[in-house]
């Protein structure tokens, strides 16, 4: 990995990106068989949760015990960070703790100055603009299920959020094409369209923003969307209803796509708004499986990351 810190996505490139997914698949089956391995024992991280969350705090609490560490688990209440601290300091006195920081919290620029300062590994755990350990999981999946990544056709319906960007970072790394179909004023963020455009020109993939849904759908190997009301965006709820409705995935979407296409949604859903409950539930979703690979994709990534502090 370019660095200790995983905070963008972009300190994995394709090769880093390829031996992430190989080792996670390697952890998983390891996993299947009772195979014990503790590459991160003796090791203590901080898992830092400014923001609620299920899957990304189980499954970095599981993993990281999985690999022998011990995850020492705190929300801002719990913290001096609640009452003023600077992410600074904070990260200062972590780093004399523990051995890395993993990361849950609102604003990205917030997250890299904790990465700034501290002097272990950082991780993303989500930010308002990126949420890379979701998108390592969802690549890992569409590998396990397709055998490879590149040239492939991923399509994201909704709001262009950080699930979005972080998609668009790992899908042009990997040389996946990738389509955003969503309404005027909910596009990805110009500058992660710029990053992804980039990218896109060194893997030889391609990357298209839209507001046709159809056409983004259009012989697409995976449909993938995310909730349309996060977490405090309650009061823009029935605009965004109004404005996403087009861009459910639904029978007639799932249709346009290959008859094998992939349907994908980091979760939480809500069955009936961003997905039907019929496609959430039908032969073609790997929903589940995504959830389940946060577990692998995040051993992956933490053990590459300690590497040099005793990893495997």
């Amino acid at each position: 990995m370019k660095g200790k810190d995983f905070v963008t996505g972009l300190e994995a490139d394709a090769l880093d990106l390829d031996e992430l997914l190989a080792l996670s698949l390697q952890l998983k089956e390891e996993q299947k068989k009772g195979v014990e391995t503790q590459p991160l024992k003796n090791m203590s991280i901080a898992v830092i949760f400014e923001k609620p969350s299920t899957r990304t705090r189980v499954s970095f609490e599981v993993g990281l015990a999985q690999m022998g560490a011990h995850p020492v688990v705190l929300s801002g209440r719990d913290m001096q960070l609640g009452r003023g601290e600077t992410i600074e300091d904070t990260g200062r006195v972590l780093a004399r703790y523990c051995d890395a920081i993993v990361i849950r919290t609102f604003a990205q620029d917030k997250l890299e100055a904790l990465a700034q300062a501290a002097a272990v590994p950082v991780v993303n755990a989500l930010s308002d603009l990126y949420h890379p350990c979701q998108a390592l999981a969802d690549m890992l999946t569409i590998r396990e299920r397709r055998g490879g990544l590149a040239g492939l056709k991923l399509a994201y319906f909704g709001d262009g959020n950080n699930v979005c960007h972080s998609l668009l970072i790992a899908a042009a790394t990997a040389g996946m094409n990738m389509t955003v179909a969503c309404p005027d004023g909910y596009q990805p963020d110009p500058k992660v369209i710029a990053i992804a455009n980039r990218l896109a020109e060194e893997s030889g993939a391609e990357i298209a923003v839209t507001e046709d849904a159809s056409a983004a759908a259009d012989k697409a190997d995976a449909l993938y969307t995310d909730v349309w009301v996060s977490m405090g965006q309650e009061a823009e709820k029935d605009a965004r209803l109004t404005a996403l409705s087009p861009y459910r995935i639904d029978e007639a979407i799932l249709a346009t796509a290959k008859a094998d296409a992939l349907v994908m949604h980091c979760l939480p859903a809500h069955r009936g708004e961003e997905i039907t409950g019929a496609v959430l539930d039908g032969p073609n979703s790997v929903i589940f499986d995504q959830a389940e690979n946060r577990l692998h994709a995040q051993k992956a990534l933490m053990v590459t990351l300690m590497e040099q502090r005793g990893g495997r």
